[in-house]
């Protein structure tokens, strides 16, 4: 049996959900139709410093949001399937596409859309308060809630496990 160490060295493309995970589930709406949603700059500086060591991030989430979109956009993620309520599809596509084994990818979710996902990829791995059942057959369960440094504990364990989490930090010494 591997470690999550080893399992963590192998990956290449992190996927996150975003409604529970990059953000912590609320959405807000105003009386003209607008709306709200907080993301974590941890998890941000997280993402970004992932990129930078080599990790491709993405996202699939079953909603349409031009607030995620342009998040991400921020954040220099390109790889963003929005309104994938069978999220299958959308990993198929990603692994194909980049021309990766279903061990190299992790996955962060939350929610039962999450678990067919989460079954089938190199680390699975669920947010604190996620719902029970999926915690049960998650690889792994992360520290902080969704939307409260669930996504950068994540890009931090992949980093430390591929060595390059010191030397992404020790950049800002200087």
């Amino acid at each position: 049996m591997t470690t999550l160490q080893q399992r963590a060295a192998l990956i290449k493309l992190v996927i996150f959900d975003v409604d529970g995970v990059l953000t912590d589930r609320k959405i807000y709406f105003s009386d003209d139709g607008r709306e709200f949603k907080a993301f974590n700059s941890l998890d941000g500086q997280g993402i970004k410093l992932l990129q930078q060591s080599g990790v491709q991030v993405a996202i699939i989430t079953a909603r349409n949001s031009p607030l995620v979109a342009r998040r991400m956009t921020e954040l220099g993620v390109t790889l963003v399937y929005q309104g994938y309520a069978d999220k299958r599809s959308a990993l198929n596509e990603l692994a194909q596409t980049l021309s990766l084994s279903l061990n190299q990818i992790a996955y962060l979710g939350d929610d039962l859309p999450d678990l067919p996902l989460m079954r089938r990829v190199g680390l699975g791995i669920a947010v604190s308060d996620a719902c029970h059942y999926v915690v049960q057959h998650a690889d792994h369960v992360t520290q902080a809630a969704g939307g409260k440094g669930a996504a950068r504990e994540v890009c931090e364990l992949i980093m430390q496990a591929q060595g390059t989490w010191l030397p992404a930090c020790e950049k800002y010494l200087v």
